[in-house]
């Protein structure tokens, strides 16, 4: 007799429903696993015969086959460790009929408790799809899974006790929806601890405001990082739909709070700049994501840009422009979303010192020229606002007033979010930094005065077609900001001078 039972997996970051076939057959002892499993799942085979045994039942001595269907997909992981389980206790009789409406998912140890499994979150959402009403997974897992509507979960402590609820000698009471309590972390940087720096503080308004990516550049000590790691707090609230988004990325790599499942917070990802493309862009022989998609609706963040490896680097240019990011590999291909903020620091040059006042700077006019160049162009022209971060004065350290909080200046951005929010009703457009050409030539329309401003720019900044319509948005989001529904001279001069720094001509 074949036993079937219903359970999940992980292609990328979307779960898919893995039927697992086991037959109990006679002739000398064996346990195969087909369907190609990974090293994880043939090694569940010594986990399943343990837990079996050290919960009490009996373990089938027979020839045992379990097929991982579709077989055309490869198998990975401990997630498979409980419906092998359950299937040959079903086969061998031990376990009554398991209920067809129902899926298990869970890893188990040696004693046979069940054990935390990644990715939980989008294969309990491809479960409701898939019309499945029950869903036992590890108790350590049970918050997240409920996150997903219209789905009955249990928790499960060992094998054991799952074995008592289905011959329904002590059932288990279902999970209850998780709800968030309050902030799943700690307050962030407050941009109040930032003392001066008051046009940079504005043009980070702006990027939060309308989600443009940034280029921050200045001497050593000037406060380019400091104000990075301050910009999530003055990004908008995250919708339930982005949370969910990358709740699911998060899952998929392990790095869910079983406490506090839900990614309620954007997500500011710094990697070191010795990162690979790889840990970057993500990969394996079964891809998952890395960097890039871990910053999904939240930052990126690039500090000493020029120190990262060239090919690194040029994984960003796809991202940036289409939102997902697509790796190939031998075993297939696979679509990430990547729609994030790209925020960078730099120094002006090796030394850290160009261009300062106190000329300390050692670097010849070559070697400046030689460290700009290890950016290139077409990522350069993908940023849309270059800052310059000027040293901060000795009177802006004294002052004793307090300078502006993140929650003022958050609420201004979140007014002008809910702007763009009625404006891209409807769309898949959720900022001005995403607006394609058609919504560019609609809602950023110049008059006269600025036309004429647009096409001196245009001519003496030598700047592209991507570049004039990166400053058309962030002029729209000046003026957002301001409350006006048309862009004015003022919001487009402004926009330009985000875009014309010397440095980087």
């Amino acid at each position: 007799m074949v036993v079937n039972v219903r359970s999940l997996g992980l292609h990328g970051i979307s779960g898919y429903e893995v039927n697992v076939e086991c037959f109990l057959s006679g002739g000398l002892p064996a346990f195969d696993v087909v369907g190609l499993p990974d090293a994880a799942v043939r090694e569940a085979r010594e986990r399943v015969r343990a837990s079996v045994k050290n919960c009490g039942a009996k373990f089938p001595v027979s020839r045992i086959t379990v097929n991982l269907a579709p077989a055309s997909l490869r198998k990975e992981g401990t997630v498979y460790d409980l419906p092998i389980a359950l299937g040959i206790l079903s086969a061998s009789e031990e376990l009554p009929a398991l209920p067809k409406n129902a899926a298990f998912i869970g890893e188990l140890s040696l004693s046979g408790q069940l054990r935390p499994v990644s990715g939980v979150l989008p294969m309990a959402m491809h479960a409701v799809r898939c019309g499945i009403r029950q869903l036992f997974v590890p108790a350590a897992n049970a918050a997240e899974a409920t996150l997903a509507e219209g789905i009955t979960v249990y928790g499960v402590k060992t094998l054991a006790q799952l074995m008592a609820h289905l011959k329904g000698s002590a059932r288990l009471a279902p999970a209850p929806v998780w709800k968030p309590a309050g902030e799943n972390c700690g307050a962030a940087p407050d941009f109040a601890d930032v003392m001066g720096q008051e046009n940079v503080k504005r043009a980070l308004e702006i990027a939060a405001a309308g989600g443009h990516n940034v280029l921050l550049m200045g001497s050593p000590g000037s406060g380019k990082s400091m104000l990075a790691r301050r910009l999530p707090s003055i990004l908008p609230d995250m919708t339930k739909e982005e949370s969910f988004q990358t709740t699911e990325i998060y899952s998929v790599a392990g790095m869910t709070d079983a406490r506090n499942p839900l990614i309620t917070r954007r997500p500011f990802r710094s990697p070191h700049h010795t990162a690979s493309p790889v840990s970057l862009s993500g990969g394996g022989t079964v891809p998952r994501p890395g960097e890039i998609s871990l910053a999904h609706n939240g930052i990126l963040f690039l500090d000493e840009l020029p120190e990262f490896d060239k090919s690194a680097l040029e994984t960003l240019r796809q991202p940036l422009e289409d939102g997902c990011l697509t790796i190939t590999r031998v075993s297939g291909s696979l679509t990430l979303p990547s729609r994030f903020m790209l925020v960078c620091a730099m120094n002006p040059c090796r030394c850290g010192w160009y261009g300062h006042p106190s000329g300390r700077c050692t670097c010849s006019e070559h070697q400046v020229e030689s460290y700009m160049r290890r950016i290139s162009g077409p990522l350069l022209d993908r940023i849309d606002m270059h800052i310059e971060v000027p040293s901060v004065e000795y009177e802006a350290m004294r002052r004793r007033t307090a300078p502006e909080s993140s929650a003022e200046v958050r609420a201004r951005v979140n007014a002008a979010r809910e702007i763009q929010k009625k404006r891209f009703s409807g769309t898949a457009v959720t900022c001005n930094a995403y607006m394609t050409p058609p919504m560019i030539g609609r809602f950023c329309a110049l008059n006269e005065a600025g036309e004429r401003l647009m096409k001196g720019a245009f001519d003496r900044l030598g700047l592209t077609g991507r570049s004039h319509d990166r400053i058309l948005r962030m002029a729209r989001t000046i003026a957002d900001l301001e409350g006006c529904e048309q862009i004015g001279a003022g919001h487009l001069a402004e926009a330009i001078q985000y875009r014309s720094n010397s440095v980087l001509k």
